[in-house]
Protein backbone atom coordinates (compact mmCIF):
# COMPACT_ATOMS: atom_id res chain seq x y z
CA UNK A 1 0.00 0.00 0.00
CA UNK A 2 1.09 3.68 -1.18
CA UNK A 3 -0.29 6.14 1.02
CA UNK A 4 -0.11 9.88 -0.21
CA UNK A 5 0.82 12.17 2.40
CA UNK A 6 -1.29 15.65 3.81
CA UNK A 7 -2.05 18.17 1.38
CA UNK A 8 -1.94 22.58 2.72
CA UNK A 9 -5.62 22.82 2.48
CA UNK A 10 -5.94 25.22 -0.96
CA UNK A 11 -2.50 25.56 -1.46
CA UNK A 12 -0.78 22.63 -3.78
CA UNK A 13 1.74 20.54 -2.08
CA UNK A 14 5.45 21.61 -2.69
CA UNK A 15 6.11 18.36 -4.03
CA UNK A 16 3.51 15.95 -5.96
CA UNK A 17 3.94 12.57 -7.45
CA UNK A 18 1.06 10.30 -8.36
CA UNK A 19 1.14 6.70 -10.06
CA UNK A 20 4.69 6.97 -10.81
CA UNK A 21 6.27 4.15 -12.24
CA UNK A 22 9.51 3.43 -13.67
CA UNK A 23 11.59 0.29 -15.06
CA UNK A 24 15.65 -0.42 -15.50
CA UNK A 25 15.14 -2.95 -18.02
CA UNK A 26 12.82 -5.66 -16.11
CA UNK A 27 13.42 -4.03 -12.75
CA UNK A 28 10.37 -2.55 -12.04
CA UNK A 29 12.27 -0.21 -9.24
CA UNK A 30 9.44 2.60 -8.52
CA UNK A 31 5.91 1.19 -7.99
CA UNK A 32 2.70 3.58 -8.29
CA UNK A 33 4.42 5.56 -6.16
CA UNK A 34 1.95 8.51 -4.53
CA UNK A 35 3.09 11.21 -2.35
CA UNK A 36 2.44 14.62 -1.52
CA UNK A 37 4.65 17.08 0.34
CA UNK A 38 3.40 20.32 1.87
CA UNK A 39 5.88 23.32 1.57
CA UNK A 40 8.29 23.46 5.11
CA UNK A 41 8.26 19.54 5.39
CA UNK A 42 11.30 17.54 5.80
CA UNK A 43 10.56 14.21 4.22
CA UNK A 44 13.11 11.85 5.45
CA UNK A 45 13.39 8.29 2.86
CA UNK A 46 14.75 5.38 4.07
CA UNK A 47 15.10 1.51 3.39
CA UNK A 48 17.26 -1.36 2.28
CA UNK A 49 19.75 -0.82 -0.43
CA UNK A 50 17.94 -1.54 -3.58
CA UNK A 51 14.34 0.10 -2.43
CA UNK A 52 14.10 2.46 -5.04
CA UNK A 53 15.24 5.17 -2.33
CA UNK A 54 17.89 7.10 -4.20
CA UNK A 55 15.72 6.46 -7.87
CA UNK A 56 12.71 8.30 -6.25
CA UNK A 57 14.80 11.19 -5.28
CA UNK A 58 16.25 11.80 -8.89
CA UNK A 59 12.94 11.65 -10.40
CA UNK A 60 11.67 14.44 -8.37
CA UNK A 61 13.97 16.90 -11.08
CA UNK A 62 13.85 14.11 -13.74
CA UNK A 63 17.62 13.39 -13.22
CA UNK A 64 15.59 10.06 -14.01
CA UNK A 65 13.03 9.59 -16.21
CA UNK A 66 9.64 8.03 -15.28
CA UNK A 67 7.42 5.92 -17.28
CA UNK A 68 4.35 7.10 -16.21
CA UNK A 69 2.93 8.82 -13.92
CA UNK A 70 2.45 13.12 -13.04
CA UNK A 71 5.24 14.61 -11.10
CA UNK A 72 4.77 18.70 -10.24
CA UNK A 73 7.06 21.31 -8.42
CA UNK A 74 4.75 23.80 -6.45
CA UNK A 75 1.88 22.68 -8.74
CA UNK A 76 3.27 23.06 -11.96
CA UNK A 77 3.84 19.68 -13.76
CA UNK A 78 6.93 19.16 -14.34
CA UNK A 79 7.78 18.35 -18.50
CA UNK A 80 9.67 15.77 -19.99
CA UNK A 81 12.55 17.92 -21.19
CA UNK A 82 13.65 21.55 -22.86
CA UNK A 83 13.20 24.67 -21.60
CA UNK A 84 10.29 24.49 -18.92
CA UNK A 85 12.52 21.63 -17.19
CA UNK A 86 15.47 23.46 -17.27
CA UNK A 87 13.47 26.53 -15.11
CA UNK A 88 11.43 23.87 -13.07
CA UNK A 89 14.74 22.44 -11.98
CA UNK A 90 16.63 25.48 -11.12
CA UNK A 91 13.79 25.70 -8.18
CA UNK A 92 14.99 22.15 -7.07
CA UNK A 93 18.02 21.51 -5.37
CA UNK A 94 20.19 18.67 -5.25
CA UNK A 95 22.96 17.40 -2.87
CA UNK A 96 24.91 14.01 -4.38
CA UNK A 97 26.89 11.64 -2.05
CA UNK A 98 29.58 12.84 -4.12
CA UNK A 99 30.29 16.30 -4.10
CA UNK A 100 30.19 17.25 -7.84
CA UNK A 101 32.33 20.17 -7.31
CA UNK A 102 34.16 21.89 -10.21
CA UNK A 103 37.56 21.02 -9.59
CA UNK A 104 39.07 23.98 -11.57
CA UNK A 105 36.62 26.69 -10.00
CA UNK A 106 37.42 28.27 -6.98
CA UNK A 107 34.82 27.13 -3.57
CA UNK A 108 33.11 31.11 -4.62
CA UNK A 109 33.17 30.65 -8.38
CA UNK A 110 31.38 27.12 -7.74
CA UNK A 111 28.63 28.62 -5.65
CA UNK A 112 28.32 32.07 -8.10
CA UNK A 113 28.20 30.15 -11.30
CA UNK A 114 24.54 28.84 -11.34
CA UNK A 115 23.07 32.16 -10.01
CA UNK A 116 24.82 34.21 -12.60
CA UNK A 117 24.26 31.50 -15.75
CA UNK A 118 20.95 30.44 -14.90
CA UNK A 119 19.36 33.29 -12.19
CA UNK A 120 21.09 36.17 -14.75
CA UNK A 121 22.50 37.70 -11.43
CA UNK A 122 25.31 40.23 -11.50
CA UNK A 123 28.84 39.16 -10.80
CA UNK A 124 28.59 41.49 -7.47
CA UNK A 125 25.37 40.05 -6.16
CA UNK A 126 25.88 36.84 -7.06
CA UNK A 127 29.22 36.99 -5.27
CA UNK A 128 27.64 39.10 -1.90
CA UNK A 129 24.61 35.84 -1.83
CA UNK A 130 27.53 33.37 -1.98
CA UNK A 131 29.95 34.99 0.65
CA UNK A 132 26.78 35.02 3.06
CA UNK A 133 25.72 31.25 2.23
CA UNK A 134 29.67 30.50 2.59
CA UNK A 135 29.39 32.02 6.23
CA UNK A 136 26.05 30.06 6.95
CA UNK A 137 27.00 26.87 6.26
CA UNK A 138 30.81 27.57 8.29
CA UNK A 139 33.09 27.87 5.41
CA UNK A 140 33.66 31.77 4.52
CA UNK A 141 37.27 31.46 4.84
CA UNK A 142 37.74 28.92 2.30
CA UNK A 143 35.96 31.01 -0.78
CA UNK A 144 39.43 31.34 -2.57
CA UNK A 145 40.91 27.33 -2.59
CA UNK A 146 39.85 25.07 -4.80
CA UNK A 147 37.70 21.80 -4.12
CA UNK A 148 40.62 19.77 -3.57
CA UNK A 149 42.43 21.43 -0.75
CA UNK A 150 39.44 20.96 1.10
CA UNK A 151 37.76 18.08 3.72
CA UNK A 152 35.26 16.14 2.50
CA UNK A 153 32.81 17.83 4.80
CA UNK A 154 34.17 21.08 3.78
CA UNK A 155 33.56 20.13 0.12
CA UNK A 156 30.02 18.89 0.96
CA UNK A 157 29.03 22.15 3.09
CA UNK A 158 30.31 23.69 -0.44
CA UNK A 159 27.71 21.53 -2.27
CA UNK A 160 24.66 22.90 -0.07
CA UNK A 161 25.19 26.28 -0.31
CA UNK A 162 26.02 26.02 -4.07
CA UNK A 163 22.57 24.73 -4.14
CA UNK A 164 20.87 27.58 -1.89
CA UNK A 165 22.43 30.19 -4.30
CA UNK A 166 19.95 29.13 -6.57
CA UNK A 167 17.01 29.90 -4.05
CA UNK A 168 15.47 26.93 -4.48
CA UNK A 169 11.71 25.56 -3.14
CA UNK A 170 12.84 22.13 -2.59
CA UNK A 171 16.02 20.63 -1.63
CA UNK A 172 17.10 17.11 -2.45
CA UNK A 173 19.52 15.35 -0.59
CA UNK A 174 20.33 11.76 -2.08
CA UNK A 175 22.81 10.32 0.71
CA UNK A 176 24.39 13.54 1.44
CA UNK A 177 27.16 11.99 4.06
CA UNK A 178 27.40 8.65 2.98
CA UNK A 179 30.85 9.32 1.48
CA UNK A 180 32.04 11.07 4.33
CA UNK A 181 34.57 10.04 6.96
CA UNK A 182 32.79 9.74 10.38
CA UNK A 183 34.10 12.52 11.60
CA UNK A 184 33.01 15.05 9.18
CA UNK A 185 29.33 13.62 9.11
CA UNK A 186 28.01 15.97 11.82
CA UNK A 187 29.28 18.91 10.72
CA UNK A 188 27.14 17.99 7.04
CA UNK A 189 23.80 17.30 9.15
CA UNK A 190 24.25 20.12 11.16
CA UNK A 191 23.35 22.19 8.26
CA UNK A 192 20.61 19.93 7.48
CA UNK A 193 18.88 20.45 10.71
CA UNK A 194 19.33 24.17 10.75
CA UNK A 195 17.81 24.19 6.74
CA UNK A 196 15.41 22.39 7.91
CA UNK A 197 13.98 24.13 11.49
CA UNK A 198 14.02 27.60 8.61
CA UNK A 199 11.05 25.72 7.30
CA UNK A 200 13.00 24.65 3.38
CA UNK A 201 11.15 21.54 2.25
CA UNK A 202 13.20 18.44 2.08
CA UNK A 203 13.73 15.08 1.08
CA UNK A 204 16.82 13.12 2.40
CA UNK A 205 17.56 9.89 1.56
CA UNK A 206 20.00 8.93 4.22
CA UNK A 207 21.24 5.97 6.76
CA UNK A 208 21.68 8.61 9.61
CA UNK A 209 18.50 7.62 11.82
CA UNK A 210 19.16 10.22 15.03
CA UNK A 211 18.76 13.20 11.96
CA UNK A 212 15.71 11.23 10.89
CA UNK A 213 14.30 11.41 14.22
CA UNK A 214 15.56 14.82 15.13
CA UNK A 215 14.90 17.07 12.38
CA UNK A 216 12.46 14.75 10.30
CA UNK A 217 8.57 15.61 9.96
CA UNK A 218 7.91 12.44 8.47
CA UNK A 219 9.39 9.37 7.42
CA UNK A 220 8.92 7.14 4.39
CA UNK A 221 10.11 3.43 4.36
CA UNK A 222 10.62 2.28 1.34
CA UNK A 223 11.37 -1.85 0.33
CA UNK A 224 10.94 -3.32 -3.47
CA UNK A 225 10.25 0.26 -5.48
CA UNK A 226 7.42 0.77 -2.92
CA UNK A 227 6.47 3.59 -0.19
CA UNK A 228 5.47 0.86 2.64
CA UNK A 229 5.39 3.05 5.92
CA UNK A 230 4.62 7.23 5.85
CA UNK A 231 4.40 8.42 8.86
CA UNK A 232 6.07 11.11 11.91
CA UNK A 233 9.86 9.92 13.01
CA UNK A 234 8.23 8.73 16.56
CA UNK A 235 5.43 6.49 14.92
CA UNK A 236 8.06 4.48 12.73
CA UNK A 237 10.69 4.23 15.03
CA UNK A 238 9.00 3.18 18.18
CA UNK A 239 6.09 1.22 16.04
CA UNK A 240 6.33 0.47 12.87
CA UNK A 241 3.59 -1.79 11.19
CA UNK A 242 4.91 -3.80 8.45
CA UNK A 243 7.44 -6.58 8.99
CA UNK A 244 9.72 -5.17 5.96
CA UNK A 245 10.10 -1.88 8.53
CA UNK A 246 10.70 -4.30 11.96
CA UNK A 247 13.37 -6.14 10.41
CA UNK A 248 15.17 -3.86 8.83
CA UNK A 249 14.84 -1.34 12.43
CA UNK A 250 16.24 -4.96 13.98
CA UNK A 251 19.47 -4.75 12.13
CA UNK A 252 20.27 -1.00 11.78
CA UNK A 253 19.04 -0.27 15.79
CA UNK A 254 21.46 -1.58 18.11
CA UNK A 255 20.04 -1.43 21.82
Amino acid sequence: MTVAGPSDGARPPMISMHDVQKHFGTLHVLKNIRLDVPGGQVVIVIGPSGSGKSTLCRTINRLESIDSGDIAIDGVPLPAEGKGLAQLRADVGMVFQSFNLFAHKTILQNVTLGPIKVRKMSKKDADELADSLLQRVGIAEQRDKLPAQLSGGQQQRVAIARALAMKPKVMLFDEPTSALDPEMVNEVLDVMVSLAREGMTMVVVTHEMGFARKAGDRVLFMADGEIVEDGTPQEFFTNPTSNRAKDFLSKILTH
